[in-house]
């Protein structure tokens, strides 16, 4: 006999005791799961369920403790119902039960040069008394051994790499693209992205590399770039060094592609809430050229006015560019142009763990390279020259509460004859030179031709 579909939800192979227990499985549950890509067993929380022709059911659950990006859809036989756990009391549906540790993904520093520097500091590190080979830079400034600045009162909702603007509708917590095609790569998002409800049904769908135009299929695609100019993004082309380039789109005035821009990131970045709102925005493109054109391989954006001076809002790699040393450059760049604006500066806060890692990373090496160039300096000239936390603000750009954070996170604060000193080690040194060797890519200073404009002034008009 036919069953309607509410019963066709809660039949299943294994028998009858297995088919009452699929019929209790609700939104807000958690079960251990197989995951389809990995033959592991983890507990997960159930998003969305969707019946199947079959009789059976399809779940989409998020893994807890684990990185969002892994969500993904089950059969009802990955399930293991023995273990199905109901909503607490005053759960919302479709609301993940977050755990307060970071996640594993997200916190993993596993060979990481700042990983490498962080262990070498901290060896030995209950000797109060610097060894004798320990290069020692003496703090001069009062107060600056305290703890970082607080956050904001009010967080920022546009970050990317904030942990707040986290969206707590189930619907928006399902990935909705299946893949996408950018250029010469497939690729498969990680999470919801407000694209057109008549995409979101589609196997795949199609990006324009150079405008970021969205359409359904090769076929239009293919008329598409026969009428699209461009072959870079919009914008000025303000830094070039073979065969990268940085362009700076105005949000305003490129308000199209800004969005389109917006759209793909937020099919990669789990907390961006900024999709159409573009225009106190700066854009900053990352962009690999060949033969063909400019193709945009990450960006960060910025507030072109910015009340706790924030130099970076959201920030992306994308996925065919990670872990080549890009996300080092972007976040080099940014502080560049902070350089050249003569402020400091900070990523929005609060940072998410992933995002405080890679902020951490760069300020980890930066500042060991500033102090040893200053050590090595001091040496040359014959003189014991001391060195503060506003100088070394100044010098890199870097917001002195970050500085201090640094400074606190690899335990280069000493207290030493009765002064804040900070100490560098041989094996630290060695360490920060293994690391740079690591580095792909520099930012040329030489090679940035850009002008900061006064966007209080063109506001007022």
């Amino acid at each position: 006999m036919r069953m309607d579909e509410k019963e066709s939800c809660s039949q299943s192979s294994n028998g009858t005791g297995t088919m009452k227990a699929a019929n209790k499985v609700v939104e807000g549950c958690s079960v251990m799961v197989q995951m389809t890509t990995q033959n592991v067993i983890r507990e997960a929380e159930i998003i969305s369920i969707k019946p199947l022709s079959d009789g059976t059911c399809s779940y989409y659950v998020h893994y807890i403790g684990y990185n969002r990006r892994l969500d993904e859809w089950v059969p009802q036989q990955n399930l293991d119902m023995s273990s199905l756990k109901m909503p607490q009391k005053g759960h919302k549906r479709g609301f993940s039960w977050q755990s307060s540790q970071p996640t594993q993904e997200s916190t993993s520093t596993t060979g990481s040069p700042e990983r490498e520097i962080l262990k070498k500091s901290q060896v030995g590190r209950k000797r109060k008394v610097p060894q004798p080979s320990s290069e020692v830079a003496v703090i001069a400034e009062d107060g600056e051994n305290s703890q970082s600045a607080p956050t904001p009162r009010t967080p920022s909702q546009y970050g990317s790499m904030s942990k707040v603007g986290h969206s707590e509708d189930s619907l928006t917590r399902i990935r909705n693209i299946e893949m996408i095609e950018l250029g010469r790569h497939r690729i498969q998002p990680w999470y919801f992205s407000p694209y057109p409800q008549q995409l979101t049904v589609l196997p795949c769908i199609y990006i324009c590399e150079f405008c970021l135009k969205c359409v359904s299929s090769q076929t239009c695609l293919k008329r598409h770039m026969s009428k699209c100019l461009l072959k870079h993004p919009p914008g000025n082309e303000i830094y070039r060094s073979h065969p990268l380039s940085f362009f700076e789109i105005d949000g305003r005035k490129n308000k199209a592609y800004a969005q389109n821009l917006c759209l793909l990131a937020k099919l990669f970045l789990d907390h961006k809430t900024l999709y159409y709102d573009t225009d106190p925005f700066l854009f900053y493109v990352l962009a690999e050229r060949d033969e063909r054109g400019f193709h945009i391989v990450g960006y960060f954006s910025k507030e072109k006015e910015s009340a706790d001076e924030y130099n970076v809002a959201c920030i992306l790699v994308l996925p065919p560019y990670q872990k080549m040393g890009y996300g080092r450059l972007l976040i080099e760049f940014s502080y560049e142009l902070s350089k050249i604006e003569r402020k400091t500066g900070s990523p929005e806060k609060p940072l998410s763990d992933l995002g405080l890692l890679s902020y951490r990373s760069f300020w980890s090496q930066t500042i060991i390279e500033k102090l040893i160039s200053f050590k090595e300096e001091s040496l040359q000239l014959g003189e014991e020259k001391q060195i503060s936390v506003n100088d070394l603000s100044e010098i890199t750009s870097i917001r002195k509460e970050d500085v201090i954070s640094t400074l606190q996170h690899l335990n280069l604060y000493k207290y030493y004859r009765g002064q804040h000193v900070i100490v560098i080690t041989d094996e630290l040194k060695d360490a920060y030179r293994r690391m740079l060797s690591k580095c792909r890519t520099r930012i040329d200073p030489s090679k940035l031709r850009w002008t900061p404009k006064d966007w209080s002034k063109k506001s007022a008009k």
